[in-house]
C-alpha cells in the first residue's frame, strides 16, 4: 500500500475517533449534572452524613467549575486554532519582564476563573508562549479577571484595603513566579512528557480549522476533566475531615489567623469569582490581613487547582509554585494586619 492509499485510510479512523471521543466527552458531561441533580437524594438513603457531605460538596465544586472549564477550553481553541499567527505576538513588548508584565494583564479581557485558565494557558504554551509567560498569565488571571473585582469590591468595598492589597498582591505574586521561572536552566523541562507529546498531537492534526477545533476540543477535555473530577473530590474529602471548629478557633491572632485561612482556602476550592463572598462570612471573626492571604491564595493553589496544573506541569513545579504563593500570601497579609 502506497503512502497516500495509507493516509486516506488513516484521516477517517481519526475522524471516527474524533466524533467517538466527542461524544463520550458530552455524555460525561452530561452525567456529571444528572448526578449533581439526583445524587443527594439517593445519598440520603445509602451513605452516612459524613459520606453524605464529602459527595455534596465535591459536586458542588464539581458542577460550579465545569462551566467555566469548558469555556476555557474554547478559548484555548480560538488562541491556538482561530487567531492568526502573529497577531498576539505583534502586540507583546520584545523585552522579557515587560512581555510577562503585559500577559499577567490579559486576565482583565478573560472573564473566566481559575479552572478555565488552565486549558487556556495550555493553548499559549502550545502557541509558543514560554513557561514563565505562561506561568505569569495562569497565575494572575483569577485575581484580575474583571468578575473577581467587582465581586469583592462587592463584598468589602475599599474596607481595610482587602480589594487593592488582592489585586495588587496578586499581580505581585504571578510577577515574581514569572521572574523565578526565567532563571530556570531548562523551561521546557517544566512541563509534563504527556503535555508535550500532546503539542506534538495538536501541532501536526491534519484538516481544516473546524477538524482541528474539535480534535483539540477533544484533547483538552480528555486531559483536564479527570482532573477536575479528582481535585473536586480530594476538595470534598478534605473539607469533611479538617473540622472547620479548629480553624474559626484562631481566628482572632493575627498570625495564626492567617495560616487558618491560608489552610482554609487550599482546601474548600471555591471559584474566584464568588469566594469574596465565602470570605465575606469570616471577616467578623477573622482578621483583614487572613481574608486577604484566603483571596489570595484560594484562586492560585487550592487542591482542585493543583490537580488541574498536574495535567501540564510537573510535581515539582507545583512544590515551588506553593511555596511561593503561601509564603508571599503570608507576608502580604501580615503587612495588611499591620496597616489595618
Amino acid at each position: 500500500m502506497t503512502r497516500t492509499e495509507q493516509s486516506a485510510v488513516a484521516a477517517p479512523s481519526r475522524t471516527v475517533r474524533t466524533i467517538v471521543w466527542l461524544a463520550i466527552g458530552a455524555g460525561s458531561i452530561g452525567l456529571l449534572f444528572a448526578i449533581g441533580m439526583f445524587a443527594p437524594s439517593l445519598a440520603l438513603i445509602v451513605l452516612p452524613t459524613r459520606a453524605q457531605d464529602g459527595l455534596t460538596l465535591a459536586l458542588s465544586v464539581l458542577i460550579e467549575s465545569l462551566p467555566f472549564v469548558v469555556l476555557g477550553v474554547v478559548l484555548s481553541i480560538v488562541v491556538q486554532v482561530w487567531v492568526p499567527p502573529g497577531v498576539l505576538e505583534r502586540w507583546m513588548p520584545r523585552r522579557a519582564w515587560t512581555r510577562r508584565a503585559v500577559l499577567s494583564l490579559l486576565g482583565m479581557i478573560v472573564p473566566v476563573c481559575e479552572c478555565g485558565n488552565v486549558p487556556f494557558a495550555r493553548g499559549l504554551l502550545m502557541r509558543g508562549f514560554s513557561v514563565p509567560e505562561t506561568l505569569t498569565f495562569l497565575i494572575a488571571a483569577p485575581i484580575v479577571n474583571p468578575i473577581v473585582i467587582i465581586t469583592t469590591h462587592q463584598a468589602f468595598g475599599f474596607d481595610d484595603g482587602i480589594l487593592v492589597a488582592r489585586l495588587l498582591g496578586g499581580y505581585a505574586i504571578a510577577n515574581l513566579i514569572g521572574w523565578l521561572y526565567s532563571r530556570h536552566p531548562d523551561p521546557d523541562g517544566l512541563l509534563t512528557q504527556r503535555f508535550r507529546d500532546t503539542c506534538e498531537v495538536v501541532v501536526h492534526e491534519p484538516g481544516g480549522r473546524a477538524r482541528r477545533s474539535i480534535a483539540q476540543f477533544v484533547i483538552e477535555l480528555r486531559a483536564v476533566l479527570p482532573a477536575l473530577v479528582i481535585g473536586s473530590a480530594l476538595a470534598g474529602a478534605v473539607q469533611v475531615l479538617v473540622p472547620r471548629s479548629a480553624l474559626l478557633a484562631i481566628g482572632s491572632d493575627p498570625t495564626l489567623s492567617i495560616i487558618a485561612m491560608i489552610a482554609l482556602a487550599m482546601v474548600v476550592s471555591i471559584c474566584s469569582n464568588v469566594d469574596s463572598f465565602f470570605a465575606l462570612s469570616f471577616a467578623s471573626t477573622f482578621t483583614p490581613g487572613a481574608i486577604v492571604a484566603f483571596l489570595l491564595v484560594g484562586p492560585l493553589v487550592d487542591v482542585k487547582m493543583l490537580a488541574l496544573l498536574r495535567t501540564t506541569f510537573t510535581t515539582r513545579v507545583l512544590v515551588g509554585l506553593v511555596t511561593v504563593v503561601v509564603l508571599s500570601a503570608f507576608a502580604i497579609g501580615a503587612a495588611v494586619n499591620l496597616l489595618a
